[in-house]
């Protein structure tokens, strides 16, 4: 048994099923609805489309139900292929961006707010900003 075969005694055993990161985030669900409905309107609509194109170079009577039919169809997948746009467009609005740990808008705010609080420390250890003043008018009141 050679060492290329895992079966030296430090050698780490690799399962059988791994883990991938996936690439892309998922879809949120109403999204991911839309969308299956829209591919199966469309796969419906690309059939009957044949369909109907076949029927009519053969001239069968059925031929001028199905183009009715197809076109009925061809409006339908444009409907639905809208609808996906539009659910992914709202869902965005709603819900907005998730913010990814890296993105630079995150890193900016954190620059500053460092620097802010970096800032104010400054302006606590250099004292008071105004400076009392011991001949005006009402320099007497509230000193003994």
């Amino acid at each position: 048994m050679s060492s290329d075969e895992g079966g030296g005694a430090g050698a780490a055993r690799r399962g059988l099923w791994v883990e991938e990161p996936a690439r892309r985030r998922r879809m949120p669900d109403p999204v991911r609805v839309s969308a299956v409905r829209a591919v199966l309107v469309v796969a419906v609509t690309l059939t009957q489309a044949t369909i109907t194109f076949f029927l009519s170079l053969t001239g069968s009577w059925l031929a001028f139900p199905m183009v009715l039919g197809a076109v009925a169809a061809t409006v339908m997948a444009t409907w639905a292929v809208l609808d996906v746009w539009i659910t992914r467009q709202t869902w965005n609005q709603r819900y907005g961006v998730v913010s990814e740990p890296s993105s630079t808008a995150r890193l900016r705010r954190r620059e500053a707010r460092r620097a802010a609080k970096a800032a104010r420390a400054a302006r606590k250890l250099a004292g008071p900003a105004r400076i009392a003043r011991e001949d005006g008018p009402l320099a007497g009141f509230g000193q003994r």
